[in-house]
């Protein structure tokens, strides 16, 4: 924090930096003073130059490059430079991907994401694993639009596929079988704590999978609200989102027994979301217009978390890092909280 003798000195001074965490091309909003004391304001993440969008005496809007990682940021007005800000910046593990839902983790902290492809296209590799050292492998080859993943008690993967309406279960050394077929549109996965799978389909219907694979139908969204993006809460109530070309998109909350109930309306193409162990939900999505990773606490108060274009979902690591997918590409941010899968 500044200090009386930075004032007196005129050194630029920073009270504040919005939001906490950043990717690449995400935008950072900063306040302070004397930014512009001396010349016109520049922005420095650890050793790096990030571009300004805005800049005046009081407020700075930098954007994050590229090669920017974990650091201080600092705000300079010709030769006074402000005291070291601390962000959480996201670093790249995977390049050259096609997420099109949140990745999926397994207990020691891997990292599995798609190559979905467009609709019916046939990719070389469905599924990449990136392990603890950020190695790329391919994991799953012949599947035809791998879109989401979840990973039950047993450490099996289970992916779903949009074009075939099959559900697939893969072991840990990548055998894969048909776990059920005949899933309409099949999107989102998530599991319950007694076992149940719970499988999305792109229509709003959310069918539920009992562990002797038996299938019902659980809830029905409204049919322009597809069941995309499945994760469950500390309640035990299967939260929802879709994304539709509205800017004031909900995310469901469905309880135990079917009933659908908007849990928060607000949100630009809420997709992908992971709990923490506090009980915030954290979503893909925009709000008031700054895209990212929005925050929602149980008291359904909502703030930008993370700031970062094009990004799909979300999942916490063992580690207490959020991995992050965006359209083409998976971030590793450290942010030190710890997820709900992980209590």
């Amino acid at each position: 924090m500044a200090t009386r003798k930075d004032a007196a000195n005129g050194r630029p001074q920073i009270s504040q930096v919005s939001p906490e965490a950043a990717i690449a091309g995400g935008e950072l909003q900063i306040h302070g003073k004397g930014f512009a004391a001396t010349e016109r304001p520049s922005v420095q993440i650890g050793d790096v130059a990030a571009p300004i969008v805005i800049g005046s005496d009081s407020f700075v809007i930098a954007k994050v490059p590229e090669d920017a990682s974990a650091g201080g940021l600092v705000v300079s007005s010709g030769a006074q430079h402000s005291l070291a800000w601390t962000c959480d910046i996201g670093v790249s593990i995977a390049e050259n991907l096609h997420p099109v839902t949140s990745p999926a983790i397994d207990r020691l902290g891997n990292v599995f994401s798609t190559f979905s492809g467009s609709r019916g296209q046939k990719v070389p590799v469905a599924v990449f694993k990136i392990d603890l050292n950020f190695n790329v492998k391919p994991f799953i080859n012949d599947l035809m639009n791998a879109t989401s993943m979840v990973f039950d008690a047993d450490g099996l993967l289970y992916i779903s596929s949009r074009s075939e309406g099959v559900l697939y279960q893969v072991t840990p050394n990548g055998s894969m079988s048909i776990f059920v077929e005949g899933m309409g549109v099949a999107t989102g996965l998530a599991f319950d704590d007694e076992g149940n799978l719970y499988v999305g389909d792109r229509s709003g219907t959310i069918f539920k999978i009992s562990p002797t694979r038996q299938i019902f139908v659980f809830a029905t969204l409204e049919p322009s609200i597809s069941a995309y993006h499945l994760t469950f809460g500390p309640d035990r109530y299967l939260y929802v989102t879709g994304p539709t070309t509205s800017s004031f998109d909900c995310v469901y909350r469905i309880s135990h027994e079917g009933g659908v109930e908007t849990f928060y309306r607000g949100l630009g193409r809420p997709q992908g979301m992971d709990f923490d162990e506090h009980g915030n939900l954290y979503v893909a999505a925009s709000v008031a217009g700054r895209k990212g990773v929005v925050r929602i606490t149980p008291e359904r108060v909502a703030e930008l978390f993370l700031s970062g274009p094009q990004i799909v979902g979300l999942q916490f690591s063992p580690s207490r890092a959020m991995v992050v997918s965006t359209t083409s590409a998976l971030f590793r941010v450290d942010v030190g909280i710890k997820g709900l899968r992980y209590v």
